[in-house]
């Protein structure tokens, strides 16, 4: 049995097929354009491939709230175009499909959690850190909403004192995504995360807003495992930096054995780029199972 998959990002979206074992069979990735020219071209691709589901791991603010009367709907994001676009409702109607919805990060959480990184815990956080930061979260293997969903990227942090960069969030300037955000790297020096790869200043001073914003989520969220994902976490001589701070920050409070080796603790993901999408495949197939049940 197959399951169709959409990660959808600002920049594209990646449409996908996926086997019940998360094998990416098929894959192609589409620019994000406006919701009149972007969903017919994801919906051809969807088209006679005989699913069982469909799932969308998607950025937001999305409703994910099955009683609203905007279920499934983007909410009021920064994307202007997609604002109100009823997503789910879409591909619903289009494809006569189950469609499972979640938060991209949630997806990605949820990849990670039955195939990669976090496959053997019960409690753990997925962090992307990329043009945007957000936080997936798993409690008891189910993945976390509330209010809305986790909107951990936009935490407060205390600035290091030599940082005079207002930060890039236009709601809350010195937040975790204002201040360590791949659009944050580019503002505050005029450069891309890769291309800054060799300046230890600027590596000291992100690892050291990330590794707050990791404390803060301990303190929280309590996680058994917590996993790091996005295209900023390709500089990789953050990790160590990263958990450096952390040790430091947390000065002992918190007493656990998986904290005695913060490498297994604090880890990339397993699933080399694919667990968004195969977490949105999860999402469907969690769909198709509960309307067959």
């Amino acid at each position: 049995m197959n399951y169709g998959a959409i990660e959808a990002g600002g920049t594209k979206m990646v449409c996908a097929i996926v086997d019940s074992k998360g094998s990416v069979l098929e894959q192609v990735s589409i620019p994000t354009q406006t919701p009149q020219s972007t969903l017919p071209k994801m919906k051809e691709f969807f088209e006679n491939k005989k699913l069982a589901s469909l799932g969308i791991g998607c950025f937001g603010p999305i409703d994910l709230n099955e009683q609203s009367p905007t279920y499934g709907y983007i909410l009021n994001t920064p994307k202007l175009q997609w604002k109100n676009c009823d997503i789910v409702g879409y591909f619903r109607n289009a494809l006569a499909l189950p469609v499972g919805f979640d938060t991209d990060v949630n997806a990605s959480m949820l990849g990670e959690g039955v195939y990669g990184a976090a496959k053997d815990v019960q409690h753990a956080i997925y962090i992307t850190i990329g043009t945007g930061i957000g936080v997936g979260v798993m409690v008891d293997r189910k993945l976390h909403h509330g209010l809305l969903h986790p909107e951990g990227g936009h935490i407060l942090l205390s600035k290091d004192p030599n940082d005079d960069f207002a930060g890039a969030c236009p709601y809350h300037g010195h937040c975790f995504e204002g201040l360590a955000s791949g659009t944050a790297i580019q503002k505050r020096y005029g450069a891309s995360a890769k291309q800054l790869q060799s300046q230890e200043k600027v590596w000291q001073l992100e690892g050291d807003y990330i590794a707050q914003a990791i404390v803060n989520y301990i303190m929280i969220f309590s996680p058994q495992r917590i996993i790091l994902g996005g295209g900023v976490m390709h500089q990789k001589q953050l990790y160590p930096i990263i958990r450096d701070r952390v040790a430091q920050y947390l000065n002992g409070y918190i007493v656990s054995d998986a904290l005695q080796d913060l490498t297994s603790y604090i880890t990339d993901a397993k699933l080399e780029g694919d667990q968004g999408i195969i977490g949105a495949a999860l999402l469907g197939k969690i769909k198709y199972e509960k309307g067959i049940a």
